[in-house]
């Protein structure tokens, strides 16, 4: 086992809670790189149209296996060398796609890009595992913040280098910051032995024992569900709003009304202070609260663009708030099976996305950015009145 003395100077250095923030939001990013640079695949595979679209979506696919199928394995090996086997493995996965000589060697290697990239999820449970107690909030603020950046700006550096030098350098340029990353976070992080030595198969099992036996842990995935699902209901159809004749915008604006919400990943840190100060039921109940809010303004202030970036600024800090203070809650329930908590967590999390993504585009079809609104009020409102029984 290691050191106790070892792991004190891992928990109270700053510059390894930065690290682990900006080594999980690259991580995620590679999720979201290929989002940007569908027009150019189109173009040099010489695609149908929409064809190039299948690759985000294998890209995601292969990040849910991860997330339920990898991710639980932090609890059963020692994490160090887990994370680290893991960026080598997503490294080997960009080299491919950065090689991909047709368009199926790319879907394949999308796939790999997607289960590997979920590194970003063994990171967290580890970064919790190192804190102490009094300053968890805080730390899983600021290693939470680092994933919400990253996605958000992933689409941004993807597009850029995309236009000025190709597709394949982001893979190349993807690759190349996680093999640094990945060096780095070999001399820096101490070893951290198993929690448990349940074999593959328990291991998998015991995801469902814990959600049956913890109600916390009910409760605050189905609050984050709903949560998440306004969140990603109100980034999907953003694009149609903004070609509406009140906006006439493209998917330039888009790209910068998301740079907005690092503004809320940056504030993830101060939420998970004041939930370590004041408890997390209270910032989860609040989060939610602010859920209805910046969907009201979406509502009631349609065709400003001041208020979408207003409503963004609100909602993208009601949900990092609300996501911090719930894996708080979560990850205190055992700390012997953190990697899996989170496994029911993410998995569920992004499966009410996929929910948000559905319903409120169905609620625009029917309804305009109206419907959508109403969808995201009314699923911030459910969150808020069941956060309120936690």
């Amino acid at each position: 086992m290691k050191n106790p003395s070892v792991l004190q100077s891992a928990i109270l250095s700053n510059t390894l809670v930065r690290v682990l923030a900006v080594a999980a939001g690259a991580a995620v990013a590679n999720s979201y790189y290929n989002q940007a640079f569908l027009g150019h695949l189109t173009a040099d595979f010489g695609l149908a149209a929409g064809t190039a679209a299948i690759i985000p979506v294998l890209t995601q696919a292969g990040n849910a296996v991860g997330v339920l199928f990898l991710a639980p394995l932090g609890d059963r090996l020692e994490r160090k060398s887990l994370i680290l086997v893991t960026i080598a493995a997503l490294v080997v996965a960009l080299i491919g796609a950065a090689l991909s000589p047709n368009f199926v060697w790319l879907a394949l290697a999308s796939v790999a890009v997607g289960l590997f990239a979920t590194v970003a999820q063994q990171i967290v449970p580890l970064a919790v595992h190192l804190a102490p107690a009094a300053e968890r909030g805080r730390i899983l603020g600021t290693v939470t913040g680092g994933i919400l950046i990253g996605i958000l700006l992933a689409r941004t550096v993807s597009g850029t280098i995309s236009d000025l030098w190709g597709w394949p350098i982001v893979f190349w340029f993807a690759a190349a910051l996680m093999m640094g990353i990945g060096v780095f976070l070999a001399i820096r992080l101490p070893r951290v032995p198993p929690t448990t030595d349940l074999s593959y198969p328990r291991l998998l099992a015991s995801l469902w024992a814990l959600v049956r036996t913890h109600r916390v842990l009910r409760q605050a995935v189905v609050v984050q569900f709903l949560i998440f699902a306004a969140f990603i209901a109100f980034w999907s159809n953003l694009a149609l709003l903004l070609l509406e004749p009140a906006y006439q915008l493209g998917g330039t604006a888009v790209g910068l009304l998301a740079l907005v919400g690092v503004a809320g990943a940056l504030a993830a840190p101060i939420a998970g202070s004041f939930a370590d100060r004041r408890g997390p039921a209270v910032v989860v109940s609040i989060g939610a609260g602010l859920v209805v809010v910046a969907f009201t303004i979406f509502g009631f202030w349609q065709g400003s663009l001041v208020g979408l970036i207003i409503g963004i600024l609100v909602m993208d800090l009601a949900v990092q708030s609300s996501q911090v203070a719930n894996q708080a809650r979560v990850y205190a329930l055992d700390p012997t099976a953190r990697s899996r908590l989170n496994t029911v967590f993410m998995a569920t999390m992004l499966l009410g996305g996929a929910v948000g993504a559905g319903l409120g585009g169905a609620a625009y079809a029917a309804w305009g950015w109206t419907g959508t609104c109403t969808f995201g009020a009314i699923s911030g409102g459910l969150a808020l009145l069941l956060s309120r029984r936690i």
